[in-house]
């Protein structure tokens, strides 16, 4: 009987060498995911400020073309190519 005591305590501290593998494993793994989320997750930020630097430069191009296309300067000779003339201030009336 002493033997088969012998052999379940070398079998106990098996499984426990075992568990103990199984679990840095599992540790191993789950740090090695979130590692690659966190890694991806700074791609995302990196290409979302590159879009956002983007969108900001072409927002700022177009408040400038619609300047220039409201300009008087630019209006004035395609109305007067089309035969339009400003208004002789005398000649406005006002409704209320």
């Amino acid at each position: 009987m002493k033997r088969r005591k012998a052999t379940t305590g070398r079998s106990g501290s098996m499984s426990i060498w075992v568990a103990l593998i199984v679990l840095f494993m599992a540790e191993l793994l789950v740090y090695s995911w979130c590692r690659v989320q966190y890694v991806q997750t700074g791609f995302e930020i990196a290409e979302a400020r590159q879009t956002g630097q983007r969108l900001t430069e072409l927002h700022r191009k177009l408040n400038i073309e619609e300047a220039w296309l409201r300009s008087r300067e630019r209006i004035k000779p395609i109305a007067e190519e089309r035969g339009l003339a400003v208004s002789d201030p005398s000649k406005i009336f006002v409704l209320k």
